[in-house]
């Protein structure tokens, strides 16, 4: 990877080769069609970017948490099927409809809003959500019978065409997991009974698509996985042949020789014990990087990885660097890809007492993203 250009303070790079070559790799993993998952602005690699990516690498599907994310990917010309999941109270389905966007229904209400949004000879595309076991969004055990039987009558009249079906697992435990598996093949089985036998079923995501064959159903939802990240706390990314996509640098902005003693940032929780060097990394929680991990969160300076000296403020941070050379305009990488030494996501997620899915996401709109292909 390049030094960061001159005048450029801070940078994430996105290497789209890396998102293509994931998807790639665990499409022949699962044996599976791939619904790729870009929503919040694609994990924070960008949504389009990701998007393009991820189909270049073969998947057939998109999935978006909301309408307006998946008509911001047809804005950007985007063509491929996309589905979106997670509507607000009485959302109209008109522009999705009309867009061709599939819609994720979990009520007999939002099934009769998509019908509703029908016209023009265009049928509203569903998928109709199960509850299995999560508690959030999707068709109680107790309504499918009706709403199976209304998606029958409305797929006969012309009105919608139910595209798939599915759920959301847990990843508490195999048990629990296979627990919703047996409600998601009862709601399946009702739905066949009642006329409903769409061409798609999924209900896993990265976790389950890779350690549960039985929940794949020829279909999975990669979300986490195809930017290179692993959902498993005892394998990395590398261990399951996945390659980081983001790596999360700045430039040092300022050195300065400092004594013993001396106070850093806010607070002053971190006292220098000798004669030292601080260096000065404008990325702050204004740009996605937690406070949480003040103290804690490794930077990678010089070759050396060093924690964060004290508290981490809205724009910048310190790190401590000892007697360890460093300049003004020297690259400070926060994450990317271990295998190449760079601190992980996932260490910035223990140092923040939360998850790398978080850390990348959070990243914020200060921080310029720059597409490479590595």
């Amino acid at each position: 990877m390049s030094a960061l250009a001159a005048g450029v303070m801070r940078e994430a790079i996105i290497d789209v080769g890396a998102i293509e070559d994931n998807v790639r790799h665990l499409r022949r993993l699962t044996e599976s069609d791939v619904i790729a998952v870009v929503k919040a602005d694609g994990y924070g690699h960008g949504a389009v970017r990701a998007a393009v990516a991820a189909l270049a690498g073969g998947a057939t599907r998109l999935g978006v948490a909301d309408i307006g994310e998946a008509l911001a990917l047809r804005r950007a010309g985007i063509d491929a099927p996309i589905v979106a999941w997670l509507h607000a109270p009485g959302a109209d389905f008109s522009d999705a409809v009309a867009s061709g966007v599939e819609l994720g229904v979990s009520s007999f209400v939002q099934l009769q809003a998509a019908a509703a949004a029908a016209g023009g000879g265009h049928p509203a595309l569903v998928h109709l959500k199960l509850e299995t076991g999560l508690s959030r969004n999707g068709i109680a055990p107790a309504d499918q019978r009706l709403v199976f039987a209304e998606a029958a009558r409305l797929e006969r009249i012309g009105r919608l065409r139910v595209v798939g079906l599915f759920s959301h697992l847990s990843n508490t435990s195999v048990e629990d997991d296979r627990a919703a598996i047996r409600a998601f093949d009862a709601g399946v089985a009702l739905a066949a009974s009642l006329g409903v036998a769409p061409p798609l079923r999924h209900i896993a995501a990265t976790n389950a698509a890779i350690d549960l064959p039985e929940a794949r159903y020829g279909c999975v939802r990669l979300g986490i996985g195809i930017y290179g990240i692993s959902p498993f706390h005892d394998r990395t990314s590398a261990d399951l042949g996945l390659r980081p996509a983001m790596t999360l640098r700045a430039a040092v902005a300022a050195v300065r020789r400092v004594p013993a003693g001396t106070g850093v940032s806010y607070g002053y929780t971190h006292r220098t014990e000798t004669d030292t060097t601080l260096a000065l990394v404008p990325l702050g929680y204004a740009d996605g990087v937690p406070r949480q991990a003040s103290g804690r969160g490794p930077v990678r300076i010089g070759g050396r990885t060093f924690p964060v000296a004290g508290r981490i403020a809205m724009d910048q941070f310190v790190v401590d660097v000892g007697d360890h050379p460093v300049a003004v305009g020297d690259e400070a990488v926060l994450f990317g890809d271990p295998t190449l030494g760079a601190p992980a996501a996932r260490d910035w997620a223990d140092a923040a007492d939360t998850i790398d899915y978080e850390i990348v996401t959070r990243i914020g709109t200060r921080v310029p993203r720059t597409q490479v292909r590595e």
